[in-house]
């Protein structure tokens, strides 16, 4: 018999004390985690010359062929005008293109342009490149323990974040 708990229902039986030590450790171990993803993030940024909004933009196409202002200001979190000047950059770059939605031509939709699409694969290979030789840096097991662990982290946090909602 399989049973599958949710972290909610676990939660319960989870909560014992946590140590001062294990508190500031937690606290400093994700700090340097998030000081090391924007260091690579800023270097991402100079390696393909686009800021970081760009970039994130950019990213947002790999799982979306046409996406319009609004879905990108949802997905990256900020307002609709501050997407029009990313939008604008992008388009002046020649990395993505508007065209006008078949169904309703109110609706612009935004496209990669072949360009666009050859600079995302290249960041996504770069990407790839880094988690492999971040994944290369520990032995097959503790690959296996961190991404176990990666894992609790994320729905931890995921259902601390439901709790603030």
């Amino acid at each position: 018999m399989n049973i599958v708990l949710t972290m909610n229902q676990l939660a319960p039986t989870l909560q014992t004390e946590v140590s001062e030590y294990q508190m500031k450790q937690f606290q400093e171990l994700i700090a340097k985690l998030f000081q090391c993803c924007q260091e690579r993030m800023q270097y991402q940024c100079e390696r393909f010359g686009l800021p970081d909004a760009e970039l994130r933009c950019l990213g947002l196409f790999g799982e979306e062929r046409y996406l319009t202002a609004k879905g990108i200001a949802h997905k990256m979190n900020v307002v609709k005008s501050r997407v029009s000047k990313i939008v604008d950059g992008l388009i002046r770059k020649k990395l993505i293109q508007r065209i006008k939605d078949p169904e309703d031509s109110r609706v612009s939709l935004l496209s990669l342009t072949p360009e666009g699409l050859k600079k995302l694969n290249k960041i996504n290979d770069f990407l790839e490149n880094v988690h492999h030789q971040v994944l290369l840096q520990m032995a097959p097991d503790q690959r296996m323990a961190v991404l176990t662990n990666l894992d609790i982290l994320k729905a931890s946090m995921e259902a601390v974040k439901e709790m603030m909602e």
